[in-house]
């Protein structure tokens, strides 16, 4: 059981690193807010296939759909559009190693709004963390920054907004797995769908030879990293336990800088390696005692 546990652990790291590869794929054909329109349909499509073939319930009636729609709207929807907005102006690599910060906001938007105490531990972590953000930056005397400060601000909006559903997710403790995934996928297609008529014009441009890329792409990043990827990280839970699972946290952004090297040529430079260890070292210091299921929900 333990070697199963881990193939999981793995493989959930790669699914949810690949997916910032596969929406730098997709953004050659398609608008930030299509893309995550795309994402949320697929994987809705997968999460529903899923519960008919298992036989598991949907139950409509028992969601509560407002509740779950705010959370959607900032656990799903806006941050996938920001992160897609992000690519067109940073790597995947330094996409990835901002969205480790996730667990770092979690901490602070559960402090200000959800009455969650944070000692000493956590944000002496998120200080450390600042400072892998720094070096990542390239922050020195020749060059005071080296990465695209909107592409920064983006992402780093994103990460905080996975923060904030983060938090909302667990009011929603009494839905089973597969209806909170449910109910989160199909919130996330409709709230997505009128951006992404008015801002993309929901246009699919897919250049010519590219059909197979772009279906390979979109499924890696629907139905495996929004659907699938779900059903790994409960089995973790169940058959392991929370913090074992929640260490998928840390591989992401190292599966993901593997993906954008050997698929994208994306050179890693020393400050990206750097940058990388420091910051996963602050979130680990952070978060080592307070481990949540559901602060890994924005991992990918």
């Amino acid at each position: 059981m333990a070697k199963r546990l881990y193939m999981a652990l793995i493989l959930l790291s790669l699914i949810w690193g690949g997916s910032f590869f596969f929406i730098k794929l997709l953004l050659e054909s398609s608008g930030p807010w299509t893309i995550a329109f795309l994402r949320g349909a697929t994987g809705l499509l997968t999460i529903s296939l899923i519960m008919l073939i298992f036989r598991k319930p949907f139950g409509l009636r028992d969601i509560p759909w407002l509740p779950v729609l705010v959370m959607a709207a900032f656990n799903t929807a806006v941050p996938w559009a920001l992160i897609a907005f992000s690519e067109t102006r940073i790597t995947s690599g330094v996409a990835s190693v901002l969205n480790a910060t996730t667990p770092l906001w979690t901490i602070v938007v559960g402090t200000l709004f959800f009455h969650v105490t944070a000692g000493r531990r956590q944000w002496a972590g998120m200080l450390l963390s600042l400072v892998g953000m720094m070096i990542l930056l390239g922050v020195n005397p020749a060059t005071f920054i080296t990465v695209d400060g909107l592409g920064f601000v983006c992402m780093l909006a994103a990460t905080l907004c996975y923060g904030i559903g983060s938090q909302l997710s667990k009011r929603l403790s009494s839905l089973s797995l597969y209806q909170s995934t449910f109910g989160t996928l199909l919130c996330a297609t409709v709230l997505s769908l009128i951006p992404a008529v008015l801002m993309d014009g929901l246009q699919i441009d897919v250049p010519t030879g590219g059909v197979y890329a772009f279906a390979g792409a979109l499924i890696g990043l629907g139905a495996f990293g929004s659907g699938i990827a779900y059903v790994l990280f409960y089995y973790m839970i169940q058959k392991g336990s929370p913090e074992f699972a929640t260490m998928v946290t840390y591989l992401v952004p190292a599966s993901a800088i593997i993906w954008g090297y050997f698929l994208l040529d994306e050179a890693i430079h020393w400050n990206l390696l750097a940058g990388l260890a420091v910051i996963l070292a602050g979130v680990f210091l952070a978060t080592g005692r307070r481990k949540r299921g559901a602060e890994a929900r924005g991992a990918g």
